[in-house]
């Protein structure tokens, strides 16, 4: 029953950060973010959000400072909307698998050239 609740809070902060981000931060420094998956502990007293950032490396520390930085705005605006007793500390952290996944496809295609 826990991991049922778990899973249901993680899909909900997952939606209202990815609307939070898009549309109340007006920091310079987050580029194009997508929220990309959030894992939280059982006990709902973490949660680790998986962004995808767009650009490379300097644009992905850059954002992920930012976010840091709005971290105490976002928790209280997520405890308003979400209506939780105690609100998840919030870990964010870059999702390679995005890019890991273009560069097995790139991969594979260059395989398929040399065949041919």
């Amino acid at each position: 029953m826990a991991k049922i609740r778990t899973g249901r809070v993680g899909e909900q902060i997952k939606k209202e950060l990815s609307l939070l981000i898009q549309t109340e931060l007006k920091d310079p420094r987050i580029g194009f973010i997508t929220v990309t998956g959030v894992d939280v502990t059982n006990d709902l007293s973490q949660a680790k959000v998986y962004l995808s950032v767009l650009g490379d490396e300097e644009q992905k520390t850059s954002s992920l400072k930012a976010l840091d930085k709005a971290n105490g705005y976002l928790r209280s605006e997520l405890g308003k909307r979400i209506r939780l007793r105690h609100v998840p500390e919030l870990i964010f952290k870059i999702d390679e698998s995005i890019a890991y996944g273009s560069r097995i496809e790139k991969l594979l295609s260059d395989i398929d050239k040399d065949e041919k």
